[in-house]
């Protein structure tokens, strides 16, 4: 039964959904995420230029990551930073090749692919900045190593119980067996 009015209630909002007017607010609304999401063929070009811009300069960034890395000598440090380096570069590769295909596309007015390379590169620009916060992270981790020469003084309180808790007690063994369950056994 809930489900089938469940059922009901989506199925009358999608009606009333597709039914609203264009103009009113939600169709204001509607326009400018489509704006955002397909902006004109200009605007995809300079867009995707700046990402680029942004992604190249992260790239930078997290090169600078890597040099630092390699001078604190920890390799810890220095295989994460560059294993968000490779993906950086990885990244970049794919949006460069995304702005050739999308200006390509442009210029044989293929809308669908142009929007397709577009958004390769914005996605691309949002990972990119992930992994340069992720490389600063890189270098805040400590890295743990042991040395040769590494001592290390333990202190016992004196209230404690003495003996030591995991070794066991030997259980006490009894020579007398007990009784038989049942008289036929």
């Amino acid at each position: 039964m809930l489900k089938r009015s469940l059922l009901v209630v989506c199925i009358g909002v999608s009606l009333a959904w597709a039914q609203a007017p264009e103009g009113g607010s939600s169709g204001a609304a509607a326009s400018q995420a489509d704006e955002r999401d397909n902006p004109p063929n200009p605007e995809k070009i300079r867009r995707s230029a700046e990402s680029l811009s942004k992604m190249r300069q992260a790239l930078k960034d997290v090169l600078a990551k890597l040099e630092e890395a390699r001078n604190s000598r920890d390799v810890v440090k220095l295989n994460c930073v560059n294993e968000k380096l490779t993906q950086v570069k990885g990244l970049l590769r794919i949006s460069e090749l995304a702005d050739v295909a999308m200006q390509e596309a442009i210029a044989k007015k293929e809308d669908s692919s142009a929007l397709h390379e577009y958004t390769k590169t914005s996605i691309a620009t949002s990972k990119v900045t992930q992994l340069r916060a992720e490389a600063e992270q890189c270098l805040g981790q400590l890295a743990f190593r042991t040395d040769e020469n590494l001592a290390i003084d333990v202190e016992v309180p004196e209230d404690l119980p003495k003996g030591d808790p995991t070794v066991p007690t030997t259980p006490i063994l009894i020579d007398a067996r007990a009784p038989a369950a049942s008289t036929t056994m």
